[in-house]
């Protein structure tokens, strides 16, 4: 089992049972899993590969995934903003699938 493959197991049993469930797209989780090891490489924790990191986990612990802005994306949208968690609905097209916006504040690409 490769590295990726161990942190894909591990987060799904740690969080589908919170009801959050990676996007069916498995290509698409598997790409945001290795930029995940590759932050958390480069880093030293796993920021949201889809955000700019500042390599000050301080600054930057808004965004270790699973990043404090899940919650609210994945209620509004039935998705967070990388679109790795999503809720069964929208893996199953129950819901309209939409853009999630940045909730990041401004301050932080200063």
């Amino acid at each position: 089992m490769t590295e990726v493959e161990r942190l894909y197991e591990t987060l799904r049993k740690t969080q589908e049972p919170k009801g959050y469930y990676f996007n069916q797209d498995k290509e698409r989780v598997f790409e945001l899993l290795r930029a995940l090891l590759v932050n958390k490489e480069r880093y030293g924790y796993m920021s949201c590969p889809c955000r700019l990191a500042s390599g000050d986990r301080d600054k930057d612990k808004d965004i270790i995934c699973p990043c404090v802005y899940r919650e609210e994306d994945i209620k509004e949208y039935g998705s967070c903003y990388c679109n790795l968690y999503v809720t069964k609905e929208w893996n199953e097209g129950k819901i309209q699938r939409q853009y999630v916006p940045e909730r990041r504040p401004a301050r932080f690409f200063l």
